[in-house]
C-alpha cells in the first residue's frame, strides 16, 4: 500500500496547533475563574418564566363599584410588567373559601398595553346564591393578595381566521372581553373593525356604558349599539339580539365574523339565530360556555340520576379520599367542597388543565363542553370541571403546585 502524502499550509498548521492546545487553554481559564457557585439562571429561561409563569401573585390595587358589579384592578407585587395577553383572554383566580379551595375564571377587561405597566383588570358581577362571586364582592379589599394563572383562552381576534369586520354579541357581564378588544383596537394593538351589539335589561343595567361610548367616540373602528330587552327608549334597539338585528348592522356585501359572549340563556337563544346567517364555521367565535347548572335539561342526561348522590373516590399520588358527589354538580365541585387541592382553570372543558383519569364509573358531559381529544376519550380521561357523575366513581387526579 502506498503512503498518502497530505500537504498542510502554514495557516492549517496554526489551526492544528490551536486545536492541540485547546485543553490547556480551557484548563487555564477554569483555574483563573472565581471559586463561587455557578449560576443556573439563564436569560432565556427567565424570559420564558416571565411570559408563561406557573402562577401570579397579584395585589388588589383598586376596586371600582359599578351597578351590581365591581372592577378589580390587580397589580404585580414587585411592580414589574405582567405577562402580555391577547385581548379577549382570561385569568383564573385560585381562592381559599372556608374549607374549600376553588378557582374561577374572569375575562380581562383591560387593554393588553396595561400589562406592560404591571396591571390587569377584571370585573365580577353579583351572582345571588353563587359560591364565589358574592364572597369576592363582599370580602376582598384593596391591598389583599390573590393568586392567578397566566392569561389564557382562545376568544381573541386572529387575522388568519377572522374577517376584517367583526360583529360582537354581548350580554350582561359578557361585555368584559369586548371591552378589552375595543381598548386594544383604540390602542392600535388590534387592527379590525368591531361593531358591538350589547344586550341589557334596562339602560341602568348597562355595564361600562361610559367607557364604551367614549371609545366609540374617539375610535372610528369601534361602534356600540345598546339593545334593551325590558325598555323601549329612543337611541336604543329594543328586544333581543336576533339574526335580523345582526344583518341590520353587518356590512352589506362584505365578509364578517361573529363573536359571542354572554350567559347560558343567551347562547341557547342565539344558536339557531346565528345558524340563519349562513356563516362559514370559521367566521363564528364564542367564548367558552360555563357548565350548565341544570344538566337534566341537556340532551342525553340520564334522568334516573337526577337528585342522587354518589360516592367519589379520589386518588392523588399516595393519598386517597372518599367523598360524596351530587349527580347535579360537576365532579370538580365535589372535589373542591372536600378541600382537595386539584388543578383547574377554565371550568368549562376547554383548557384541559383539570384532565384526570377515570378509573371506574361513568359520567355525563354536556355536548357544548365536550372538548376532549380523541385519545383522552379512548383511554378514559375526563375533565372533572364539566363531568357529572352518573354512579360511583374512582378518579385519579394530578397534583396542584400553587
Amino acid at each position: 500500500m502506498s503512503e498518502l502524502n497530505v500537504k498542510v499550509g502554514l495557516i492549517g498548521k496554526f489551526d492544528m496547533l490551536k486545536f492541540k492546545n485547546m485543553s490547556k487553554t480551557r484548563e487555564k481559564a477554569i483555574q483563573a475563574a472565581p471559586a463561587g457557585e455557578i449560576s443556573g439562571v439563564f436569560p432565556v429561561n427567565e424570559n420564558a418564566k416571565a411570559l408563561h409563569p406557573d402562577f401570579l401573585e397579584l395585589t388588589i390595587d383598586q376596586i371600582v363599584a359599578r351597578n351590581a358589579a365591581k372592577t378589580f384592578v390587580l397589580k404585580s407585587k414587585d411592580g414589574k410588567p405582567l405577562p402580555y395577553f391577547r385581548a379577549g383572554q382570561y385569568i383564573s383566580l385560585k381562592l381559599p373559601l372556608d374549607d374549600s379551595l376553588v378557582t374561577r375564571s374572569y375575562s380581562l377587561c383591560s387593554s393588553p398595553k396595561e400589562a406592560l405597566g404591571g396591571s390587569y383588570a377584571i370585573t365580577v358581577r353579583a351572582n345571588p346564591g353563587g359560591f364565589v362571586a358574592d364572597r369576592l364582592l363582599s370580602e376582598k379589599k384593596v391591598g389583599d393578595t390573590v393568586i392567578a394563572s397566566a392569561p389564557q383562552g382562545f376568544f381573541y381576534y386572529e387575522d388568519l381566521r377572522d374577517a376584517k369586520k367583526v360583529i360582537g354579541l354581548a350580554g350582561g357581564s359578557g361585555i368584559t372581553p369586548f371591552l378589552s378588544l375595543a381598548r386594544a383596537i383604540c390602542d392600535g394593538i388590534e387592527d379590525f373593525e368591531l361593531t358591538l351589539l350589547y344586550g341589557s335589561r334596562t339602560e341602568e343595567d348597562i355595564l361600562f356604558r361610559g367607557e364604551l361610548d367614549e371609545i366609540a367616540r374617539v375610535c372610528p373602528k369601534f361602534k356600540v349599539i345598546h339593545v334593551l330587552s325590558d325598555e323601549e327608549k329612543e337611541g336604543f334597539e329594543h328586544g333581543f339580539v336576533t339574526a335580523e338585528l345582526i344583518r341590520k348592522y353587518a356590512p352589506e356585501g362584505e365578509e364578517y365574523s361573529v363573536f359571542l359572549c354572554g350567559p347560558e340563556a343567551m347562547y341557547k337563544f342565539l344558536k339557531p339565530e346565528i345558524q340563519k346567517l349562513g356563516l362559514p364555521e370559521r367566521r363564528f367565535r364564542r367564548k367558552l360556555i360555563d357548565v350548565t347548572k341544570t344538566p337534566w335539561e341537556c340532551e342525553g342526561y340520564p334522568q334516573e340520576c337526577r337528585g342522587k348522590c354518589f360516592t367519589l373516590t379520589v386518588r392523588q399520588g399516595p393519598q386517597e379520599w372518599s367523598i360524596p358527589a351530587s349527580a347535579e354538580e360537576p365532579v370538580l365541585v365535589a372535589i373542591e367542597r372536600a378541600g382537595i387541592k386539584a388543578p383547574s382553570r377554565c371550568r368549562a372543558g376547554e383548557c384541559g388543565w383539570c384532565r384526570s383519569r377515570l378509573l371506574t364509573g361513568t359520567v355525563f358531559i354536556p355536548q357544548e363542553n365536550e372538548m376532549r381529544r380523541w385519545a383522552d376519550v379512548h383511554y378514559g380521561y375526563i375533565h372533572p370541571c364539566c363531568s357529572f357523575p352518573t354512579g360511583d366513581l374512582t378518579l385519579e387526579i394530578p397534583g396542584e403546585f400553587y
